[in-house]
């Protein structure tokens, strides 16, 4: 019986902790500039008529705004997310072979 349970308890820990790597999400803080663009991108895409607008804030940071027409955008990250990695066309080798030429 102890064994189910043990068995039960590591495959819910295991589900959480993939749910929490894959899909647990975060605000992300957007400066009034980048809420003010993001409402006229969103009035250009969906021809949107509406004259005003207002800030979504959690806490005392503006995450995102809600238009008169119904629409809101909120900005959002996953908790866990990785840094790209900068591609790199050439080597330092051959860098430095092309800046120190004979």
């Amino acid at each position: 019986m102890i064994e189910i349970i043990a068995i039960t308890l590591w495959v819910c820990f295991a589900a959480y902790t993939v749910w929490y790597f894959t899909s647990a999400k975060h605000y992300v803080p957007l400066t009034p500039r980048e809420v003010r663009l993001l409402w006229k991108i969103h009035k250009q895409t969906a021809g949107c008529d509406s004259k005003r607008w207002r800030e979504i804030r959690r806490g005392r940071k503006i995450v995102g705004f809600a238009c008169e027409c119904g629409y809101k955008y909120m900005q959002k990250r996953p908790i866990v997310a990785s840094t790209p990695q900068p591609v790199v066309t050439q080597s330092l080798a051959t860098i430095y072979q092309k800046l120190h030429r004979a």
